[in-house]
């Protein structure tokens, strides 16, 4: 049985293959673009958490709130402003994202040991220095962290994206589901599956390339 269902979502892979490939086209590149936005949010986010501690709560909770409202909700929400398309699917996505981009910047910044910010400006280092030369580089693990975080959740929940024309592998699984067909929706199941677990892996190999000095010392 499991054999056969696997045979028909190959085959159906093979027969569409097109389709199949302009439909993962679309998804990694809202993932990618949603990512990238929230990253531009998220990062200067979390340094104004560390920076101003006391408008701490104020800014993780504005995002937090944003973030509890499921993501169908938002997609609804915004398409009277907004219409249907790449727009509010996007909208939505990033909001998603930028928590976890934000808290993580926010606690490597903060985990940052305070005798090495003396040491950097007991050299001359001003804090503009202090902050791109000491604090950025020593609080990069944990960026990458949340940006890994945020780009599997962006990767899992572009489907949605679907819903209002926005393209990307959920209209595979939607397609699937509304004609009953189990080998389209295992198709776009699956490549949603790879897609996450490779995003985590270049994530991995990322975080070694840039941070040897790390695994060295374990």
């Amino acid at each position: 049985m499991a054999g056969s269902i696997g045979i028909k979502v190959i085959s159906y892979i093979s027969q569409n293959q097109n389709s199949y490939l302009i439909s993962v086209r679309e998804h990694v590149f809202i993932s990618l673009l949603a990512v990238s936005v929230a990253i531009i949010i998220g990062i200067p986010a979390g340094y104004a958490c560390d920076k101003y501690r006391k408008y701490e709560k104020w800014i993780a909770a504005a995002f937090q709130t944003l973030r509890i409202i499921p993501s169908l909700a938002v997609l609804i929400l915004l398409i009277p402003v907004m219409g249907t398309g790449i727009k509010p699917a996007m909208t939505a996505l990033v909001l998603l994202a930028v928590p976890a981009i934000l808290l993580n910047t926010a606690a490597g910044l903060r985990s940052v040991p305070y005798f090495m910010i003396e040491t950097a400006y007991g050299v001359g280092m001003t804090d503009r220095e202090v902050l791109w030369k000491v604090k950025f580089p020593l609080a990069l693990p944990a960026i990458l962290t949340g940006v890994k975080t945020a780009m599997i959740e962006i990767i899992a929940s572009a489907t949605l994206a679907a819903k209002i024309g926005a393209g990307g592998i959920g209209g595979m699984i939607f397609t699937g589901l509304g004609l009953n067909r189990m080998d389209i929706l295992l198709a776009g199941g699956i490549s949603v599956a790879a897609l996450s677990i490779s995003a985590g892996l270049a994530f991995e190999m990322l975080d070694r390339l840039m941070l040897k000095y790390n695994h060295l010392r374990k």
